[in-house]
């Protein structure tokens, strides 16, 4: 079953989703502007949701759209679960 994204703060755009023990994350990151700054795109990344430790950024990070990204989570979450 595909990640379901919620959109985490109004404010800023930075979407969340958990799935079979992991946590993904995807914000859009602009220049300028509210919100994080950095390589204009959406930034994806993943941690295990039993550690305490940072996130890790998903290759190919930043993409162009939203869809693109939420579909490098899903590919990162299937390999996920294969090397359980």
């Amino acid at each position: 079953m595909p990640l379901q994204f919620n959109r985490t703060i109004e404010r800023i755009e930075l979407w969340s989703a958990n799935s079979d023990g992991f946590s993904f994350v995807i914000s859009h990151d602009e220049a300028a502007g509210p919100g994080f700054r950095g390589r204009s795109g959406y930034t994806a990344s993943w941690r295990p949701l039993d550690f305490n430790r940072g996130a890790i950024r998903i290759g190919g990070s930043p993409f162009n759209t939203f869809a693109s990204a939420e579909e490098a989570c899903n590919t990162m979450l299937g390999h996920l679960k294969d090397y359980r």
